[in-house]
């Protein structure tokens, strides 16, 4: 093993030590509408991955936007998996989702992340999305 992948594999090492949420991330379904009672009818859901994580935010202040006729602040975060994790021939791409299912933080426990971005690089110690929470 060279010197460089004996520090890969210690900083992947003591990454995996941060990861302390729970999250499951998935790719939404597509759905239909059932004209007959005027209602969206969701599809099936895709899994990704479910398992640990660091899901940190970003120094950001939030944007204002304005989403279906309400005013939505959107909020950055970097959910890190860990670098086994890529699922094999199905990557994150915009608009899947990451649900956070534990935490030792309670507060964040039930949040939703929207993915924006997925970063990738043969000498990173973890797996970064950068996602939005837009509640």
């Amino acid at each position: 093993m060279s010197a460089l992948e004996a520090a890969l594999a210690a900083g992947r090492a003591a990454a995996a030590e941060l990861q302390r949420e729970t999250v499951r991330l998935y790719r939404p379904g597509e759905g239909d509408f059932d004209w007959g009672t005027g209602v969206d009818i969701p599809g099936p859901d895709t899994a990704l991955y479910s398992g640990p994580a660091r899901v940190k935010p970003e120094q950001s202040q939030g944007q204002e936007v304005i989403a279906g006729e309400r005013h939505v602040t959107l909020r950055d975060y970097t959910v890190s998996l860990p670098w086994s994790a890529a699922p094999p021939g199905s990557r994150p791409v915009p608009g899947d989702v990451i649900y956070i299912e534990g935490s030792p933080d309670a507060r964040i426990v039930g949040l939703l992340l929207w993915v924006t971005s997925v970063q990738y690089g043969s000498t990173a110690t973890v797996w970064r999305i950068s996602a939005e929470d837009r509640s």
